[in-house]
């Protein structure tokens, strides 16, 4: 296997990962990431690969078969909402991808969306931020239902489990809160279009999510 790039090596790669290729920065390259021109574009995802990610309850990361459990790789701000727009992975799998993603490690990073093909862009209403925060939710269920474009979405189901990380490490309630009212701005926004029962639930999901905020 080609040598993992340095800030990352002290991680041991989960079994699953290690079949992943290595690209030329020396990161594994999650099973989502497609290849154009022969070359990893990890801004986007392989519409195929969601596909059989869903159909055939495959780790978003690994490609593996999952489990009963299944953890999903969100910003803190989706514990109110309790949307993803990626499906889910083995808890391995996600954990590793929280201390050695260079996007979810560091939270000054910023996305680049340089000459970025318009049918890599996520579905759903994406945040052009870095979260800060990542969560690992971790549930037994999950539903599909179609944003405003065709693409997919996904609703967690409850939680098993709840872990915030910042920075590789665990996260701190000042971080993980800091994270969810800086997006939060925009769900209200959103549920103000839609009146005033869409604010009521809003308020309701939010303070169902800050029982899960260590």
């Amino acid at each position: 296997m080609p040598e993992l790039n340095q800030r990352i090596r002290h991680l041991e790669l989960p079994e699953r990962m290690q079949r992943l290729p290595i690209d030329d920065r020396g990161f594994p390259v999650p099973y989502f990431v497609p290849w154009i021109d022969g070359k990893p574009e990890f801004r986007g995802f392989d519409g195929e690969k969601m596909v059989i990610c869903v159909r055939h309850r495959r780790c978003w990361l690994c490609g593996e078969p999952l489990g009963k459990f299944m953890v999903f790789v969100i910003g803190p701000m989706c514990a109110v909402n309790r949307v993803s727009a990626e499906p889910p992975s083995h808890r391995e799998c996600a954990l590793y991808a929280v201390q050695a993603c260079p996007f979810l490690t560091q939270p000054k990073m910023r996305r680049n969306e340089k000459d970025m093909p318009e049918h890599l862009e996520p579905a759903g209403l994406m945040l052009r931020r870095n979260p800060g925060c990542t969560l690992m939710w971790t549930t037994l269920k999950y539903s599909i239902f179609k944003d405003g474009r065709g693409g997919a979405l996904f609703n967690v189901g409850d939680p098993e489990r709840v872990e915030f990380f910042a920075e590789g490490r665990a996260a701190t309630r000042e971080e993980v809160m800091a994270s969810i009212d800086s997006g939060m701005p925009t769900l209200r926004e959103m549920a103000e279009r839609d009146g005033p029962d869409a604010v009521a639930e809003l308020g309701q999901q939010y303070s169902k999510a800050m029982e899960l905020v260590p």
